[in-house]
């Protein structure tokens, strides 16, 4: 039996990428669960992370817009793992 889960995407967000396509912001990922920066952020390990942001076209973590340059901009874009390409396996089930 597979287990199945909602969560609720903002209907503009973009399409999930492939496993190791760029990012594109389409937040499946983050709203599935925080990241290990997301979990402290959030201060819990399941459900939506709280510092992901909606930008009107995708979605973003909104510890790398407070901390965009510099030695915190780095860490954060380290620790969540930007530019690596997607890694999340969830796949959206589609639009109803």
């Amino acid at each position: 039996m597979s287990a199945h889960r909602i969560i609720e995407i903002h209907p503009d967000a973009p399409p999930k990428p492939a496993l190791e396509a760029p990012c594109n912001g389409c937040g499946v990922c983050c709203l599935a669960e925080p990241c290990p920066l997301g979990v402290l952020i959030s201060r819990r390990r399941r459900g939506a992370c709280s510092a992901l942001q909606w930008d009107g076209q995708r979605y973003a973590c909104g510890a790398l817009t407070t901390q965009p340059g510099g030695l915190r901009g780095w860490l954060v874009r380290r620790w969540i793992a930007a530019g690596a390409g997607c890694d999340c396996s969830l796949e959206p089930a589609g639009k109803p």
